[in-house]
């Protein structure tokens, strides 16, 4: 189905539920296990969650190779045939580790992800600086809005830390840098404050809540966070949950927000072909449940009829690793 699914089209619902698969960390050059357990959850879309593929390069005909690679896989063949396919990127796919606005490449990186996920011809995306993007499906009991942001293409750089702690990044200033980039932050202040939606899911390449562990994290921008914040409760839209990647793990964060009458989630699901297999342990205030190292996809079941949220990851053999449920 690709991203040539019509707007407007009426998406069944599987008892009340709309299904949606996530993922991120995908080498082009390792067999995906997972593939037929998505296919097998029968959701009506799968995002790209970032670091789609790993192609580190400025040399463009080796990332075309790479997005064809993972194209035609055999299990992802099975998953174009049979859901819309949206998403972001993250910094290998996006060309430079860590990379940012700085990106010298980054135009022509652009090009090659929208033409991996076939976007059409006509979309705006073709014609503006970023990947970000947003998409509303229809249902018989309500829509669900997907909401895709750039964390890459405009985000300022990262302080290094200098210390010895094994932490590669400290946070900004409060006040100095930007993620979004001052375009894609008008842009998503209008998605969100014009929702209908019963369920709004943003996704960003980068974990949102989880910021102790000195790598990637919107926690390098303080003053970022809390304008997102900011932005979730003064927009009144519905029902929001964070999907992230990026880090090797998987886990489930969430906080209370004053004047937000349900606790805001970041579910973070990486990665689908390696996993941070040692991974012993590290500082989140935020987190819920234990940390998942194996190899797993997200999954969402929203009900529309009764506002519930199941989040589950995924193991091959469709083993639930993990899981957190949520009322509205």
């Amino acid at each position: 189905m690709g991203c040539n699914a019509i707007q407007n089209t009426l998406y069944p619902l599987d008892n009340d539920e709309f299904v949606i698969a996530f993922g991120s960390c995908n080498r082009q050059d390792q067999e995906n296990h997972l593939w037929d357990d998505v296919v097998a959850n029968k959701p009506s879309v799968w995002i790209w969650g970032g670091d789609n593929i790993y192609s580190d390069t400025d040399d463009l005909r080796e990332m075309r190779k790479d997005y064809e690679e993972q194209r035609y896989q055999n299990g992802y063949k099975e998953v174009r045939k049979s859901m819309d396919i949206i998403g972001t990127w993250d910094d290998h796919d996006y060309g430079l580790n860590d990379g940012g606005r700085e990106w010298a490449f980054k135009d022509q990186a652009q090009e090659l992800f929208l033409n991996f996920l076939e976007v059409p011809k006509h979309d705006p995306r073709w014609n503006q600086k970023g990947v970000y993007d947003a998409k509303t499906y229809h249902t018989p009991q309500g829509d669900v809005k997907i909401i895709v942001l750039d964390t890459r293409y405009f985000r300022s750089p990262l302080t290094k830390n200098l210390g010895d702690d094994g932490k590669r990044f400290m946070p900004n200033p409060y006040g100095e840098g930007t993620i979004l980039g001052e375009v894609q932050w008008a842009w998503l202040e209008n998605e969100l404050n014009t929702s209908q939606a019963s369920f709004n899911i943003i996704v960003s390449s980068i974990q949102f809540l989880s910021n102790k562990h000195g790598f990637e994290t919107w926690g390098n921008f303080p003053s970022e966070v809390e304008k997102l914040v900011d932005l979730i409760k003064s927009s009144k839209a519905e029902r929001v949950i964070i999907l992230s990647g990026d880090r090797h793990i998987s886990e489930f964060s969430q906080i209370n927000i004053s004047d937000l009458d349900y606790p805001l989630i970041d579910f973070t699901s990486s990665g689908l072909t390696h996993t941070y297999e040692a991974f012993s342990g590290e500082q989140n205030p935020y987190r819920v449940g234990e940390v998942v190292k194996e190899k797993s996809f997200g999954l969402l079941r929203l009900n529309l009829k009764n506002y519930r949220a199941t989040l589950q990851m995924i193991g091959d053999g469709n083993k639930v690793l993990n899981e957190l449920e949520q009322a509205y």
